[in-house]
């Protein structure tokens, strides 16, 4: 059975964007892919939201991710009905794993990318680096739910060290301590009896 690709184009100057003096080589390469992907017998549409904006309206799937994240949701990919990228134009391994309907090679997308960022960020407790890939990972759809989850991994991956030296700590400081040998008041091996030419402190 056929896939049915649907891409969901920001406001661009003609349907594929690979128009004028200077060709944005993304849009060149997703063109040559989908191009690809229709002779491997996938039915493929694009849609430009400066010229068909009834289709993005029309397309409840679409309406909300508008809705929710404005045009940083486009480009908009759906294979059978479902979305299943946003914010970015897809790899070809992406494309050739929906239409064969496997996964594709690999699974490092921008968006997980942003959620290994987030993390990172939270371990080298670096603020400005957490607010530009909490943006970034927004932009590109990533659920609050995937966000907190990433900072959650994170943090106990981090936690990890101090809690295992706070055990070890415990485990030295908790046993019996052992009382230190007396050592004579007067600085000699024995205490100075009294009545002795020396004398005493003791």
């Amino acid at each position: 059975m056929s896939k049915s690709i649907r891409v969901f184009d920001p406001p661009m100057c003609c349907s594929t964007g690979v128009c004028g003096p200077s060709v944005d080589p993304a849009l060149a390469r997703f063109a040559s892919d989908l191009q690809w992907a229709a002779s491997q017998g996938a039915t493929v549409e694009r849609f430009n939201l400066a010229q068909q904006p009834a289709v993005f309206a029309d397309t409840p799937a679409v309406r909300k991710a508008l809705q929710d994240l404005g045009d940083n949701c486009l480009p908009l990919v759906m294979v059978d009905g479902a979305v299943v990228h946003t914010g970015s134009y897809p790899s070809r391994d992406q494309i050739a794993g929906w239409v064969s309907g496997t996964p594709s090679a690999s699974i490092f997308t921008d968006a997980v990318s942003e959620l290994v960022a987030l993390g990172a960020a939270i371990a080298s407790n670096c603020e400005p680096c957490f607010k530009f890939h909490y943006d970034k990972a927004r932009k590109l759809g990533v659920s609050r739910e995937d966000m907190l989850r990433a900072v959650t991994v994170a943090q106990n991956v981090k936690d990890s060290p101090a809690q295992a030296m706070l055990q070890l700590a415990e485990r030295h400081l908790s046993r019996e301590a052992v009382p230190p040998k007396p050592t004579p008041c007067c600085g000699g091996d024995a205490p100075v009896r009294l009545g002795t030419r020396k004398g005493g402190c003791c």
